[in-house]
């Protein structure tokens, strides 16, 4: 699974400015309602529902929230880089500053799950990470997340 198939340019946020978990959750959702076109509501809703079984923040300053709807046709990603880190209640007690965003539709199952992987995979490698941190260019971060390294924008 690529991410260029979970990710459109249009879902990449280079520097989110937040002060709080909940208001990381706000933002990603308003920009995923308009990639979706689903309500924002019911993105925040479900995604503050999945928070509150576990912190989706992962470690290392990387945040996975995710979660399935209805309405929603394929796996859909959102990204977003914060220039000033928040708590996200992780499992290492890091603050957050990459934010990666997925919903699926309830019916996705492993797909769902390989995604997941895919995703905490690729920003578990330093490397990638670094370069994500190192530039606010949306263009830049989009082709790092696709796997289009030959467009090296940052």
């Amino acid at each position: 699974m690529d991410l260029s198939d979970l990710i459109g340019a249009d879902a990449v946020i280079p520097a989110l400015k937040a002060n709080s978990k909940k208001q990381v959750l706000q933002l990603v959702s308003e920009r995923a309602a308009t990639v979706t076109g689903l309500p924002e509501r019911e993105i925040f809703d479900t995604l503050l529902q999945r928070e509150r079984l576990g912190s989706t923040g992962v470690g290392n300053g990387v945040a996975i929230p995710h979660g399935k709807l209805p309405g929603i046709h394929r796996i859909i990603g959102v990204f977003a880089r914060l220039p000033h880190a928040v708590d996200f209640e992780a499992l290492d007690d890091q603050p957050v500053d990459l934010v990666f965003l997925l919903l699926a539709p309830e019916g996705a199952g492993a797909d769902h799950l390989k995604a997941l992987s895919r995703i905490a995979r690729l920003l578990r490698d330093p490397e990638m990470v670094a370069k994500i941190r190192g530039t606010d260019n949306a263009a830049a971060i989009f082709a790092f997340l696709s796997g289009d390294q030959t467009s090296d924008a940052a």
